[in-house]
């Protein structure tokens, strides 16, 4: 029997994942995924995604395909599976994709959000999906400073330890610092991003925001391609896979969620 290739769109709390990829010692989000589509097919299913997100990141517009010769619509597909995943973790929309579709190769960019809860008291319901900081962060500061990583550049100096990318070249397409009452958000896309890019980069625009640092550092951080010049890694809690770009001619749907930042 032939095969066919399916598309979904999937969001997850990433808080009890220890990330994407299945791990023989811990939970992952595909393994679950597997499991809960290989129930709905009646045959072991193999997920690809169109990128891994690490431990107790989030994703809200994350995008996965798999081949299998079982035939369901898509509807079946969706409510089977989500019946079968647990709670942390739910499709949003399937589609029956060309049999050439790559979640991830065929994607021309990403989206990524991070969530900074901006107060002096801490929040027991953000806990786990925002970074909460004590003390004032100026978002004009940030917002300056976030310019200089705009276009293509040597992004060493923002490449986490264990990063196998073959250049560390890549290309900033946008980088937006806004906020609504007590949280910041912070926009990120590109074509593809080194290992903990985005958390080294809110690291620093966080130094930035608090004063500790001028916005023109950014760029001199930039052009010196240091990564042990650079601020803490931002933690994960607050990262979250916002979208995934595709040729408008695929007719994919958009994320339907995005992080809940409450106006307070």
């Amino acid at each position: 029997m032939t095969t066919q290739r399916i598309a979904a769109g999937l969001e997850y709390d990433g808080s009890a994942f220890f990330g994407w990829q299945t791990q023989s010692h811990a939970r992952s989000v595909q393994h679950v995924l597997n499991a809960a589509i290989g129930m709905v097919a009646n045959q072991t299913v193999s997920t690809a995604a169109a990128g891994r997100t690490d431990a107790g990141v989030h994703a809200c517009g994350q995008v996965i395909h798999f081949d299998t010769a079982a035939r369901r619509s898509p509807r079946s597909w969706l409510l089977g599976v989500n019946s079968n995943l647990p709670p942390d973790a739910a499709l949003q929309w399937v589609r029956e994709v060309p049999g050439d579709f790559h979640a991830r190769y065929s994607a021309t960019a990403r989206t990524y959000r991070y969530v900074i809860l901006n107060r002096e008291v801490r929040s027991a319901l953000d806990r786990d999906r925002a970074w909460c900081l004590r003390g004032e962060l100026q978002e004009s500061r940030m917002a300056t400073a976030a310019v200089h990583l705009l276009g293509e550049h040597d992004f060493s100096a923002f490449r986490g330890a264990g990063c196998q990318a073959r250049s560390p070249v890549r290309r900033l397409e946008r980088l937006v610092v806004s906020r609504i009452a007590d949280y910041l958000h912070i926009e990120v896309r590109a074509s593809g991003f080194l290992y903990h890019m985005v958390r080294n980069i809110v690291g620093a625009l966080v130094r930035v925001g608090s004063g500790e640092a001028e916005p023109g550092w950014l760029a001199e951080l930039l052009a010196g391609r240091d990564r042990r010049c650079g601020a803490p890694t931002a933690p994960a809690q607050g990262l979250y896979f916002a979208e995934v770009h595709y040729p408008a001619g695929l007719g994919l749907p958009s994320p339907a969620s995005q992080p809940v930042w409450r106006d307070r």
